[in-house]
């Protein structure tokens, strides 16, 4: 080893301490390292931290004077497993390593929200190839001995060291994957931090307000092979002639016209689809091909339409594949497009696909079909992918556009008062998706009906408790914890987070207040101080008390509408979790709070006088409902996982409704460890209650009404469950025997009205349709294309807003240390893209060091690369490059922060494009001679 790599390894320690768990490859070092000072190490680690560890390790190693020690510590590091710290010292080249900085302030920051919502054992098969295999089966060993909380700690102890440059988008595909409550913090793209959450009215949660995108039915969707109704089955595997009403929604399409197909929950709409696209492929004349392509939300439902779509095409000589999120980085978007008919596709990987040209237009497809197409709003990707065909349309490209069909179960009316007021939103819809015709059952209705059975809807006002001790002691501990929590906001000063803290109006024990608790978080993930250790400090203190006062929440949620037994449960399961885990001065402070109410909580808990009334109104309908009919079948709905298992508790504990057996089904996403089903466990649920006749219940949440095909049932029930038009027309879908029963449970009578206001809102929106389709097709047409106009016109003003540059000068800092780098007036605009800093006082503050790869791009050749020359710091602030004939630094933005000159306050940019101040050009009359 030369002087030059021994120093090189002691500028760089502060890196490899931060990473290497040194324990891991004593076993490689052997040759090196004594016996004595390898148990000294591990005896560091256990007394006092891995860090401390690593620090000893690099002691040992920087002292040894034997041949051959340095190849032997690349080489233990690459048997271990560190790779990226392998490649980092073989090229002297830590700006990988650097990068990953940002996201291990994020991960510090939100470790206590990670321990109480995200399971280990879910996401360690995904995120295994980002740890040490070691890190891998201590995880497990945690999980096991210590709970998943604990597990969990431990997870985010070994990110935290990861040095694999992939780890945050691997996490972030495996919380997608598993439909992780936590996803929603964990952001990896670096332009989507600017968080805009709307605290709501708790009665507005549920409604056509909340940018929620609802999921109808897809028909054939079977969670088990057999799961279909019979008849749609055969659609599937054999040709079989269509229904009437199915060729009568398919009509228009195969006329070539873009239409939006409108048809309720069950009647077959996939199926539609599918005969759409067999005429539409088989329509080209020989030496030409038609090129469909199918978006489907949701992962669960673009898994299922592949299937559906391979099993009748492939057998017509057609190829068939589809990418996802999951699978998006393992294949070539643009071979799979290229070499296959039928493209089934997540559509953002589309939208992805054409903003970096992977797929140049539209134009290569002949046909898309936009599956729940109501979603087509605001900003999601089916109007991303929207905008796209509309500027190639308006623009007078000469390049054929691809016909457009929507499948819905309901377009909706958002908040319409009226009808004039609908048949305006329809308008946009339909302009939305560029169609003017939409395909409703009108001549076949009797045919309809007999296949899509529309339930009595009963409403039932229920009583709740008129005392409650449990939500008295509850929300004196909610008060308790929001005083500890306000105490940081004073610290910091509620400005400094926009006021977030100010809870208006707020009620314990409500989706409002749950809202309040997702802003504070998401507010923390981008909340910055000058001084990290005290940002982390309160970010962490914040996310202990916010999921402290989630889970309080919940636990009121379920003694508001189960028992208070059952509440209490869950409150003493998180406590005992949070005890097995880091169990920091916080959290013992907070569970010593809770235990000392525990009794009162047990006493009130036990009282036979506290039984929820809510409780009694269920039983009593459901024992009428099984007394008239033994052999019903029933889905009860609830709003939440939690309220799913206290009620499955409550049926299994309670004497006269134990017969039913319930099953339940919940979505697969994650709000706590506990809760959220596997595909798997979701197709056991559903074939359970289809084939065993003992159970005669399926507890249930969304999920059930969002797609998931269910076997024929007689009675759902809606407890303290209701949402906007298109949910209600979900939900009622699934009633569909004969002599079906449809109640809506609820002890607000706001509810009821607001569910009779949805049905009066179903009713306007049919009514809209139908005076939609006695338009004349050339009128509703060139509405459309006023509307597709006027909206271009307001997306070109508002991309083309130019912002006005700030003309103050400004202070760079070492993003780092916080050392001085240069002042915003020194910056000069190379090429339009480049930024130097002329004058000689900035390169007083780097050093430089030769480039490991030296390369030459255009008039620029690359040749050291530049860093912050405090000591201790070696802060990556970009290159030094040759340009033309002048030597110059090439500096980038994320190495540094921005300081206001008069007030002090900071800020942080990602890319030079977010900094806009006065952005003078290169000029080189101002270099030396």
């Amino acid at each position: 080893m030369t002087a030059e790599e021994r120093r090189n390894l002691r500028a760089f320690q502060d890196y490899v301490i931060k990473i290497l768990d040194p324990t891991y490859i004593l076993s490689y070092m052997s040759p090196w390292f004594k016996d004595d000072e390898v148990q000294y190490i591990r005896a560091e680690k256990n007394n006092k931290g891995t860090m401390e560890a690593a620090s000893l390790f690099l002691k040992f190693l920087l002292e040894l004077e034997e041949e051959g020690w340095f190849r032997g510590f690349l080489d233990a590091l690459a048997h271990a497993g560190y790779s990226g710290l392998y490649e980092a010292i073989e090229s002297w080249d830590f700006q990988t390593i650097e990068r990953l900085e940002e996201y291990r302030s994020l991960l510090k920051r939100l470790q206590p929200e990670f321990k109480t919502t995200v399971n280990p054992k879910d996401i360690l098969p995904e995120v295994s190839k980002c740890l040490i295999s070691q890190e891998c089966e201590e995880i497990m060993q945690v999980c096991s001995n210590k709970g998943l909380m604990a597990g969990a700690e431990k997870m985010v102890e070994c990110f935290l060291r990861s040095d694999k440059e992939n780890w945050p988008k691997t996490l972030k595909l495996a919380l997608d994957k598993e439909e992780s409550k936590f996803s929603e913090l964990w952001t990896v793209d670096k332009g989507a931090k600017n968080i805009d959450v709307k605290v709501l009215e708790d009665d507005e949660m549920e409604t056509s307000d909340i940018q929620i995108f609802y999921k109808e039915e897809s028909e054939c969707q079977n969670l088990s092979q057999n799961s279909c109704p019979s008849s749609e089955v055969s659609h599937i595997y054999t040709p079989v002639k269509p229904r009437n009403y199915q060729l009568e929604l398919a009509l228009p399409a195969k006329e070539g016209k873009n239409t939006i197909i409108c048809a309720p929950t069950g009647c077959g709409k996939t199926f539609v689809s599918l005969l759409i696209c067999e005429h539409h492929l088989k329509k080209f004349p020989q030496g030409q091909k038609g090129k469909v392509v199918f978006f489907a939300v949701q992962l669960p439902v673009y898994e299922q339409q592949k299937s559906v779509f391979s099993n009748y095409f492939e057998r017509l000589g057609y190829k068939v594949a589809g990418v996802s999120g999951a699978t998006s980085e393992n294949v070539s978007v643009k071979q799979i497009v290229e070499n296959n008919d039928i493209i089934i596709l997540t559509p953002q990987i589309l939208v992805n696909s054409l903003k970096n040209g992977t797929i140049p237009s539209l134009s290569v497809f002949t046909l898309m079909i936009f599956d729940e197409c109501h979603n087509t709003g605001k900003h999601h990707p089916y109007n991303m992918i929207m905008f796209n065909y509309l500027d190639q349309k308006l623009g007078g490209s000469s390049d054929p556009l691809p016909q457009v069909i929507g499948l819905t179960a309901s377009v909706g009316i958002g908040d319409a008062k009226s009808t004039a007021e609908a048949v305006e939103y329809i308008c946009r819809l339909c302009a939305s998706l560029d169609t003017s015709v939409i395909a409703t059952v009108k001549d076949n209705l009797e045919e309809l009906e007999e296949v899509v059975y529309k339930p009595q809807k009963f409403f039932r006002k229920v009583e709740s408790r008129t005392t409650d001790g449990f939500k008295c002691i509850i929300s004196q501990l909610m008060r308790e914890t929001e005083s500890l929590a306000k105490s940081i906001f004073d610290e910091i000063g509620t400005i400094t987070l926009e006021g977030i803290s100010q809870i208006r109006n707020r009620e314990f024990g409500t989706q409002k207040y749950e809202q309040w608790i997702v802003t504070v978080q998401k507010a923390c993930t981008v909340f910055q101080l000058p001084d990290k250790d005290e940002e982390s400090r309160i970010c962490k203190a914040l996310f202990l008390y916010t999921s402290h006062l989630r889970k309080y929440n919940d636990a009121l949620i379920i003694n508001e509408h189960a028992r208070m037994k059952d509440a209490l449960d869950y409150l003493k399961d998180f406590f005992t979790n949070v005890r097995a885990a880091g169990f920091d001065e916080i959290e013992q402070d907070l569970t010593r709070r809770f235990e000392e109410k525990l009794q009162k909580l047990e006493s009130v808990s036990m009282d036979p006088s506290n039984e929820n009334p809510k409780l009694k109104d269920l039983c009593f309908i459901l024992q009428e409902e099984y007394h008239l009919n033994p052999e019903s079948r029933t889905i009860l709905f609830v709003k939440t996982r939690a309220l799913v298992d206290a009620l499955k508790k409550w049926i299994e504990e309670n004497s006269e409704l134990s017969f039913l057996k319930p099953g339940i089904l919940t979505g697969r996403g994650k709000t706590n460890q506990n809760t959220g089903m596997t595909l798997p466990a979701q197709k056991c649920a559903l074939d359970a209650f289809r084939t065993n006749g003992d159970k005669k219940i399926l507890i249930a949440t969304s999920v059930a009404d969002e797609g998931i095909d269910i076997a024929e049932c007689n009675l759902v029930i809606l407890y303290e469950y209701v949402g906007n038009v298109i949910k209600m027309i979900q939900t009622r879908g699934r009633g569909r025997a004969r002599g079906s029963k449809c109640f809506l449970l609820t002890s607000n009578a706001v509810v009821i009205e607001k569910e009779k206001i949805n049905i009066y809102k179903e009713k306007m929106m049919n009514d809209s349709i139908s005076m939609l389709q006695t338009w004349n097709e050339a009128v509703f047409k060139e509405k459309v294309l006023q509307i597709q106009i006027q909206e271009k016109v307001i997306r070109d003003s508002q991309g083309k807003v130019e912002p006005v540059p700030d003309k103050e000068n400004k202070k760079l800092l070492c993003r780092k240390c916080k050392a001085f780098a240069c002042y915003t007036v020194d910056i000069r605009v190379v090429e339009e893209c480049h930024y130097t800093v002329v004058g000689d006082a900035f390169r007083k503050c780097f050093v430089s060091k030769l480039h490991p790869k030296p390369k030459s791009f255009g008039y620029f050749e690359k040749r050291a690369k530049i860093f912050c020359a405090r000591p201790n710091c070696s802060h990556d602030w970009g290159i030094h490059v040759k340009y033309k004939i002048f030597e110059i630094p090439v500096i980038k933005i994320e190495s540094f922060v921005v300081e206001d000159i008069a007030t002090g306050a900071q800020k942080l940019y990602a890319k030079w494009k977010d900094f806009h101040f006065e952005k003078i050009p290169f000029d080189a009359k101002e270099m030396p001679k």
